[in-house]
């Protein structure tokens, strides 16, 4: 069968070929075979094919044809193998349909470099975490939500973010707007920020996960953090990344090192008095600040005293005529 491409090609003469019939053209529309020098043998032979000229046996000369003609002849033969392939490719589903059926019941086996894998153990979360670390320096993102980091594993975490910069990578990270009133987290905050981190609070819920140089997250798939699926499927890598950019926008900034140099009972007991002013309940600050009802009550009774309000309410009045 034929090919419609290789006969459109066909019917197309190459650019010496072109040059020499035009030349044919302006002596006439004829030429003779001793007219023909050596390097326009070729190109003659190409118009020969292309019927584009016709030997006179006779004289032994050219003569130039219409190149309707040709067209006519040539767009004729690729209409007629153009409907033959679209039959055909009518008939390729039917054709198929014992592989596409076949494809479709047949279990699916994971490519072995794309999909997820799972880990469980917080130990062997942890060595994963650093083999992560050690292997795929970058852009590096880490969702931390509940409260506070366990002080017991800030050096350790420090320890991966100095390696992490040393390495060239770069970490964002998010926490609960509670780590604000921890010591212990405020100066591991900025001391990791003295590395090149970036840390910044979160006053929505949100899920902890990580996310190593753009390529691959970490995600929780336990409810108890005991089990994580390293994932280094693009299309759910990219999800992860574009939930951790949402929530970085909607994020606060915070100076860390101002907060580690310091009060940071004073710092909270502001905090506390700048949302009762702004007619928040003691429930609601406690909940804005992630603080225990009973810790905010305590801070509540330090400023009744110190406005001599015998009310919530006249000690909010009182505050917010202050600071007005």
């Amino acid at each position: 069968m034929a090919d419609p491409t290789a006969l459109l090609a066909a019917a197309l003469p190459d650019a010496a070929a072109r040059a020499l019939y035009l030349a044919v053209l302006r002596e006439g529309g004829r030429i003779r075979a001793a007219e023909v020098g050596p390097g326009d043998q070729e190109a003659l032979g190409r118009l020969v094919e292309l019927g584009l000229l016709v030997p006179q046996l006779l004289d032994g000369s050219y003569s130039a044809v219409d190149p309707r003609t040709a067209i006519e002849r040539i767009g004729g033969e690729i209409r007629r193998q153009s409907i033959r392939l679209l039959a055909e490719a009518e008939q390729l589903p039917e054709l198929m349909d014992e592989l596409t059926q076949a494809y479709d019941t047949s279990p699916k086996r994971r490519s072995a470099s794309t999909g997820a894998r799972y880990v469980t153990g917080k130990e062997e979360i942890r060595h994963e975490i650093d083999r992560l670390t050690e292997a795929m320096p970058g852009d590096g993102m880490s969702a931390q939500p509940g409260g506070p980091r366990p002080a017991n594993e800030l050096p350790d975490s420090l320890r991966r973010a100095r390696r992490f910069h040393e390495r060239g990578g770069t970490v964002r990270s998010l926490y609960e707007i509670s780590a604000k009133y921890d010591p212990p987290t405020v100066r591991f905050a900025a001391q990791a920020s003295r590395l090149g981190a970036t840390t910044r609070v979160l006053a929505v819920p949100f899920r902890r996960f990580l996310i190593f140089a753009r390529t691959v997250a970490v995600i929780p798939a336990a409810a108890d953090y005991s089990t994580a699926a390293v994932v280094d499927d693009p299309a759910t890598v990219a999800f992860a990344v574009d939930t951790f950019e949402t929530l970085w926008q909607q994020a606060e900034g915070v100076n860390w090192a101002a907060l580690d140099d310091g009060s940071l009972g004073s710092a909270v007991h502001e905090q506390v008095g700048a949302l009762l002013a702004q007619g928040l309940t003691q429930r609601s600050v406690a909940t804005r600040l992630g603080l225990s009802e009973r810790t905010v009550a305590g801070h509540i009774a330090r400023l009744r005293e110190q406005y001599d309000a015998e009310t919530l309410f006249q000690l909010g009045w009182q505050m917010r005529g202050e600071r007005s």
